[in-house]
């Protein structure tokens, strides 16, 4: 049995995550500690386990063996390199850090003590993301030469989301920062890596970070992605097309199916395809039995800083108004 230790009740997840855990068999969870004492009190007594107001007193207890961090984003590095020090493995809520110092900083700590580590990219579970990836692999697109994701919702029009999301300092930044890291982290795991970055961001609420937003990348293979997300998406959306020499894909929403159209297929018309993958177990899930089995993790460190490494350098851009380059 996992024994969790809930991190804070900060991000809009947080309750989620503690209820997939519970929802596991191998796993509970049993403490809490969060930077708001208030907060995190009321929490634990809604779980039914003891709030721990000290971080290291917690970290230092041998009746917990990991943690999931749902903290403010700028406190991930510190939090995650004690809970790497103290021996816990660590589940965490996008974006790893902010900047790719910290991420490194994260790494060495996770390498160095031997803990089992899983960043939460469940987009890339979904049989619709992963027959996209799965055709993309079997040339069925031939040359890829364009994608374009975009990833929404009204949580800004319509006060669903919590205020301290538009806390630039906690957040480090808006919805690129946290809703648009999706579209960041599937075009870098479709397309390979970065070579360039240009991004638009701006504010349709007046909130002190962005809350309507696109950046665009070219790829190392010459293919471009447009990375679309928002906090004012009248009803949201979660569309995923490729374009390439010799076929393409398209989806409106995973509820509404994939479309493929290509040389090597039968006729040059869309098609649904005959099957899809199977979903892939949800990140908690694939943690938990990382932890306990030892069975692979799909989304390690690797993927955390590669997600962190195009984020900051699409505020650079739009910051600074020009292209950023990688490498």
């Amino acid at each position: 049995m996992l024994r969790v230790a809930m991190l804070s009740r900060w991000h809009v997840h947080a309750n989620q995550y503690a209820g997939e855990t519970r929802a596991n068999p191998d796993a509970d969870v049993v403490a809490v500690w969060d930077e708001d004492g208030q907060r995190g009190t009321a929490w634990a007594e809604e779980l039914g386990v003891p709030f721990e107001a000290d971080l290291d007193v917690l970290l230092a207890s041998d009746d917990i063996d990991a943690v999931c961090v749902v903290t403010p984003t700028n406190l991930h590095g510190d939090v995650m390199v004690r809970a790497a020090n103290a021996g816990k493995h660590i589940f965490t809520e996008k974006v790893l850090a902010t900047t790719v110092a910290d991420c490194e900083a994260i790494a060495d700590a996770v390498t160095a003590n031997g803990v089992k580590f899983c960043i939460s990219f469940p987009r890339r579970t979904i049989p619709q993301i992963l027959y996209a990836k799965q055709a993309l692999d079997e040339g069925l697109f031939g040359q890829v030469t364009a994608l374009r994701v975009r990833i929404a919702h009204d949580g800004a029009v319509r006060d669903w989301l919590p205020t301290h999301f538009y806390d630039a300092q906690a957040c480090g930044g808006g919805a690129m920062m946290d809703l648009g890291a999706h579209g960041m982290y599937l075009s870098r795991w479709l397309l390979g890596a970065p070579k360039r970055i240009v991004s638009v961001f701006n504010t349709v609420t007046g909130r002190a970070v962005d809350d309507n937003t696109v950046s665009v990348i070219e790829f190392e293979n010459g293919a471009i992605a447009v990375n679309e997300t928002s906090f004012t998406g009248f009803g949201g959306s979660y569309s995923l097309e490729i374009d390439g020499t010799e076929g393409g894909y398209r989806m409106l929403s995973p509820g509404e199916g994939v479309e493929v159209r290509s040389r090597h297929l039968d006729g040059n018309g869309w098609q649904r395809p005959e099957q899809l993958p199977q979903a892939l177990a949800k990140p908690i899930d694939q943690w938990v039995a990382g932890c306990v089995h030892g069975t692979p993790i799909e989304f390690g460190l690797a993927d955390a800083i590669q997600l962190t490494e195009l984020m900051a350098a699409a505020y650079v851009a739009d910051g600074e108004a020009r292209s950023v380059s990688f490498g």
